[in-house]
């Protein structure tokens, strides 16, 4: 399992690769930290799980130079401090340099986050000119 994007990703911030099978499919899990929390009953914030979600969704292509152009992606339960997240992205059409990718985030057996990415593999860095 060989990472070839987004290397200085920090796992306690977007997750920690289990699996990959490059421009097929991904799994990754993130555990929620109090530093998430929103509020004082212990929610996280959306932002953590759908980050959670990305960086899985650019691990199931694993090309160095891919990004996410587009998301559409729907909440469906909460997540609180301790809850130990897992990501499941897979790629489900590839048309040229764009990937459309199924994402699925799960606490335990309950879907929290599903939805579609869009990527693009680009020939170089998103930042070169």
């Amino acid at each position: 399992m060989e990472i070839r994007t987004h290397k200085l990703a920090r796992q306690t911030l977007v997750g920690s690769p289990i699996r990959i099978i490059d421009d097929v499919e991904a799994e990754v899990e993130l555990r929620a930290v109090e530093e998430m929390a929103v509020d004082e009953q212990g929610l996280i914030h959306g932002g953590f799980t759908f980050g959670l979600a990305d960086y899985a969704a650019m691990l199931a292509v694993n090309h160095p130079f891919v990004v996410l152009g587009a998301s559409q992606v729907r909440f469906t339960a909460p997540v609180r401090v301790g809850d130990l997240m897992r990501a499941r992205a897979k790629v489900v059409s590839k048309e040229g340099w764009r990937r459309e990718v199924a994402v699925e985030v799960f606490v335990e057996d309950k879907r929290v986050l599903t939805g579609t990415m869009t990527c693009y593999v680009l020939d170089r860095h998103v930042l070169e000119k």
